[in-house]
């Protein structure tokens, strides 16, 4: 077997994060949560940070356990079974290429208003071809993005704060919309996965990995914080709710159209991460025949997955000339909370022997995620639970076919 080549370093899979995580929640799921939500979306953004922390923190351990490519596919497989880490690679593999599509959608939103499904079909088409150039070139590419974006984010939370109208916040408390918003914005923080599906391909990842989830997660905690307040205290859960572009509405006239090319700038960093994640996944599945063994080949030049890669974009392109973004965000959300719940299970297996504090915070990421999950708009759980029961099938279908 082929294995991927060790070129990352612990910026680099910082960067990683960053780039997957910003694009997303920033400019995508703020406004679907504030409508669930109101004015307590700054509770809801505290609760599913409080989650994605859990998550991350069960992930890193298990990451530098086993350092593979794959993520919770393998850590699943490990610890639990053959079947969870199948389901976790299932749910991850269809959720996040359902936030493909979100990202390519917003990117296009922004970038091409009135053109937005043929300018996200290059956008996906082009940096599925940047990737396979290596991932050394996609991380460069991530690195100008993550500038760009917090220096858009940072002028936008700087000039809010001259015109804040603090009576956007609070008002009738909604415990289930909370929740719900809470569940929505766990989309925005889900980045950090691909930092643990790069597994295969960071140095020393049993220090590096860790390290830059922490990071990662911290930083853009931080930035979603602090943004969050200023657009909620400017437009108010009303307006923001309504909002197609609320941190351009939020911003001075003449700010406008900096942070719209943010936004852009944003969603392909996003975007790009995305792609390098789902075909890690997808290539670990076909390394144990769950996905057609042909997308196991690894390019002996540019040691990527180019047959996982080119799959994910086509697929990706496809989605994105049927699906509309807030259906593709509470898709996402739900399953990516099931495949954190798996991490999560599998971070207490290996913390049985003693009552640590991992294995409180693994306990505690499990009831949340499967609580969010719960708790997302009922479309979303309904075709996310269809969509998850269909791959069970094929589970034992390809088991018997080995």
């Amino acid at each position: 077997m082929t294995e991927l080549s060790r070129r990352l370093g612990t910026r680099d899979a910082v960067m990683v994060g960053l780039g997957a995580m910003l694009g997303a929640g920033v400019f995508a799921s703020f406004a679907p949560a504030a409508h669930a939500a109101g004015g307590w979306l700054l509770l809801s953004l505290a609760l599913a940070a409080a989650v994605a922390y859990c998550n991350a923190t069960s992930s890193a351990r298990l990451a530098a356990r086993y350092p593979q490519s794959g993520g919770t596919y393998v850590y699943g497989r490990e610890r639990l079974g053959p079947f969870w880490g199948y389901l976790a690679g299932w749910t991850f593999v269809v959720g996040k290429t359902a936030s493909c599509a979100a990202m390519a959608l917003t990117f296009a939103a922004y970038a091409a208003p009135g053109f937005e499904r043929p300018v996200a079909v290059a956008a996906v088409l082009g940096l599925t071809a940047l990737n396979l150039f290596g991932v050394q070139r996609s991380v460069q590419v991530t690195y100008v993005i993550v500038v760009v974006v917090l220096a858009v984010l940072a002028a936008v939370a700087g000039s809010a704060a001259f015109h804040l109208h603090l009576s956007g916040f609070g008002g009738g408390l909604r415990p289930f919309g909370v929740l719900e918003g809470a569940g929505l914005l766990f989309f925005a923080f889900a980045g950090y996965a691909r930092i643990a599906t790069l597994g295969e391909e960071v140095r020393d990842p049993a220090r590096t990995i860790p390290r830059a989830v922490a990071i990662s997660l911290t930083v853009v905690l931080v930035v979603y914080a602090l943004v969050a307040f200023a657009v909620l205290a400017v437009l108010g859960p009303a307006r923001l709710a309504a909002s197609a572009s609320p941190l351009a509405d939020a911003a001075p006239g003449w700010l406008g159209p900096v942070v719209r090319a943010g936004a852009a700038v944003a969603s392909l960093g996003a975007l790009l991460a995305l792609i390098l994640g789902v075909s890690r996944t997808g290539l670990a599945m076909a390394r144990d025949g769950y996905l057609p063994r042909a997308l196991a080949a690894v390019d002996a030049r540019s040691a990527v997955p180019r047959r996982a890669e080119l799959a994910v974009g086509v697929l990706v392109a496809v989605l994105v000339a049927t699906v509309n973004l807030r259906g593709a965000i509470g898709f996402s959300s739900f399953g990516v909370l099931l495949y954190y719940a798996i991490a999560n299970a599998a971070c207490i297996s290996l913390t049985r022997s003693a009552c640590t504090s991992a294995r409180v915070i693994a306990c505690a990421g499990l009831a949340g995620c499967l609580l969010l999950a719960c708790t997302l708009p009922w479309r979303s759980v309904l075709i996310g639970g269809a969509v998850v029961a269909a791959g069970v099938p094929l589970f034992f279908a390809s088991r018997r076919s080995r």
